[in-house]
């Protein structure tokens, strides 16, 4: 993070930092850059750094200067979606013997991304409840180089102590990465609490409509960002210019929208909670949720994402899903509109059979920032 903006709220933050004015026109919003190569003045006169946009493009720039002081890191990097950042961290950072220590609950693609692509290199894993920090000690060995988060989690919303699997993982001689996704910079900051890389998926709060797909990986070791940065142009998978543009718009409107999804989110839970149909909610604003204190600690507030189990199980799950009408029947979240999906049969179909396989009567909310009455009014229709 530029010290120009260190010392800024995040909601200025968020808005300024990485979009200067354009010094040619004056323009307050950065341009798209819609541009593969750059004119050189003599060979290797390069202009800003600037010669092939699959290295550097400015518009990408601005976003991953923003990325970097919203983390409070002092690296960002943008990719074409969350999974071609995780696949740019995993083989910058592993190689063929190495080890893993992954969550137990987690997104479907990550867990396929280890169990499909990168074991076939060689790289063994371990699944550990990562709430559970003994767990996490025990699951590490001598060969262990990543220990990955999700907090909170998908599809569970289960609530990892960030400071104490740091704690861990310094002992250890290890990395953490935290997938900072459902929770995004505003309602929490990993690397401030130990972690050396968070990973989001930009697809989901950071863009925030639904329009757009990325990635990020943020850190504040340089030394990190810039073999990061080496493997990101080697590799290629990097944000175009317009999505990192579309990133960006979104991203001024992150803490507003943010406190809406959460506001609307604890409504929603209340209602759930005593709902006849609804036999457990996930949430970790709930007193009862085991990882409420941990989060009330490490987050600003709990967040728009919302899991309950339902009566009847998987069929009674599915039902619910399909009579929803204002909630949209889709894959994703983050975006503005609410969706509802059933985790065991869209966003983790993936791990079915394995340690991270949900509940087949689990129903997953994306909390929009729609009137909290029209929300209401869908579910309770939904459930019957």
């Amino acid at each position: 993070m530029s010290d120009q903006h260190s010392h800024q709220s995040f909601e200025t933050r968020a808005i300024h930092a990485g979009n200067t004015a354009d010094p040619l026109t004056g323009a307050v919003v950065p341009p798209i850059y819609q541009v593969s190569t750059y004119k050189q003045d003599g060979v290797g006169g390069l202009r800003g750094g600037y010669e092939y946009s699959r290295s550097a493009n400015p518009t990408r720039t601005a976003l991953e200067e923003n990325l970097a002081a919203l983390e409070g890191g002092r690296r960002g990097l943008a990719f074409a979606s969350g999974l071609a950042a995780e696949d740019c961290l995993l083989r910058t950072l592993l190689a063929p013997g190495d080890h893993v220590v992954i969550p137990n609950d987690a997104y479907g693609g990550t867990f396929r991304l280890f169990a499909k692509v990168v074991e076939r290199w060689g790289v063994d894993f371990s699944v550990a409840n990562t709430s559970d920090v003994d767990a996490v000690r025990a699951a590490v060995n001598d060969r262990t180089k990543l220990i990955w988060v999700e907090t909170p989690s998908n599809p569970l919303l289960g609530i990892t102590d960030i400071e104490a699997i740091a704690g861990v993982a310094r002992q250890a001689g290890v990395k953490l990465v935290v997938d900072n996704t459902f929770a995004s910079p505003y309602l929490q900051q990993p690397l401030a609490l130990g972690a050396d890389v968070v990973v989001h998926s930009l697809t989901k709060y950071m863009g925030g409509h639904s329009d757009v797909v990325g990635g990020a990986l943020v850190t504040a070791d340089e030394a990190l960002g810039e073999e990061l940065a080496y493997h990101q142009n080697a590799m290629g998978a990097v944000a175009g210019p317009f999505d990192s543009w579309i990133v960006l718009r979104g991203i001024k409107t992150l803490a507003v929208r943010m406190d809406r999804h959460s506001e609307n989110a604890e409504k929603i839970v209340e209602m759930l909670t005593q709902h006849p149909k609804v036999t457990q909610v996930l949430y970790p604003g709930l007193p009862e949720h085991p990882g409420h204190e941990i989060a009330a600690k490490q987050m600003r507030s709990f967040g728009g994402m919302i899991s309950f189990r339902v009566e009847g199980g998987e069929q009674a799950a599915v039902e619910v899903c399909n009579r929803a009408q204002l909630f949209t029947l889709g894959e994703s979240l983050g975006g503005v509109e609410s969706l509802i999906e059933h985790p065991g049969r869209m966003t983790h179909a993936s791990v079915a059979g394995s340690a991270l396989e949900v509940p087949a009567d689990l129903v997953r909310l994306s909390v929009g920032i729609e009137n909290v009455d029209d929300l209401l009014a869908d579910l309770r229709q939904a459930l019957g």
